[in-house]
């Protein structure tokens, strides 16, 4: 009986003692939401931690879930009652609407994930993202809407073709904050590319915005060589020529 009594009070210290020495990181917060402005290049998340244990917590490792992401600890080793944040740093670019990044936080105490959202104002919808005209194509200007968004000021657009193979126009749309973008091949006849920087007078150091233009190269033709058709009885070539069909409209 003394030695099961014995057992069972040697268990109960064993648990407070490891209760005592226990390291546990408390998290102020775990998701930050973050509305960067038109002209902001990233956004930043502040993630704050208190060693509420009895011993020190050593970070192991901390990783962004993707490469425009960065985090970073003040510290590797926090004791206890000491205080701290990691810093998580995500790259805007040209990214837009809603952006979830993670970053994955492990410690000699627990594995933790933290969430950075960020919710990035649209500055310019446009439609279409692109323009295209088929070879031998009469080379008509085409035209893409840019609606601005209402808060960002945008009185001009600078529209910059990045080859003089093509040529571009802006003017005010039918609606407010609304822009008309013309953009024209001089030349059909072979295919062409370029891209269109879009640049607005507001807010100030607003990232450009590229879209592109094309002309499609021909169509690769299909069924029997005419050397080979020659050279089938004229039974067989009536057979194998292709019903003829309408062209699709061009790409607008």
């Amino acid at each position: 009986m003394n030695t099961i009594l014995s057992k069972l009070v040697g268990i109960f210290v064993l648990i407070a003692l490891a209760e005592v020495a226990h390291a546990e990181l408390k998290w102020e917060q775990t998701l930050v939401e973050l509305h960067p402005t038109f002209s902001d290049k990233q956004a930043v998340a502040h993630f704050k931690y208190e060693n509420v244990g009895k011993t020190p917590v050593h970070f192991k490792s901390v990783h962004a879930s993707c490469g425009c992401t960065t985090a970073q600890t003040q510290k590797d080793e926090v004791p206890p009652g000491d205080k701290g944040e990691i810093t998580a740093t995500f790259t805007i670019g040209g990214r837009t609407g809603t952006q979830v990044k993670t970053v994955n936080v492990q410690t000699d105490d627990a594995n933790v994930q933290l969430t950075l959202k960020a919710i990035i104002p649209q500055l310019l919808e446009l439609q279409p993202m692109f323009v295209t005209w088929q070879t031998g194509e009469e080379p008509k200007a085409k035209f893409i809407t840019a609606k601005a968004n209402k808060d960002a000021g945008i009185t001009k657009l600078d529209v910059v073709s990045s080859v003089p193979d093509f040529t571009t126009k802006v003017d005010h749309g039918s609606a407010p904050n609304e822009f008309r973008i013309s953009v024209q091949p001089k030349d059909t006849s072979k295919p062409a590319y370029t891209t269109l920087t879009i640049k607005p007078d507001s807010p100030a150091g607003a990232t450009p915005i590229n879209i592109a233009a094309r002309v499609m190269p021909p169509a690769p033709s299909t069924g029997s060589t005419p050397a080979v058709q020659a050279q089938l009885p004229a039974t067989i070539r009536h057979a194998a020529t292709p019903v003829a069909t309408a062209s699709p409209s061009p790409n607008q």
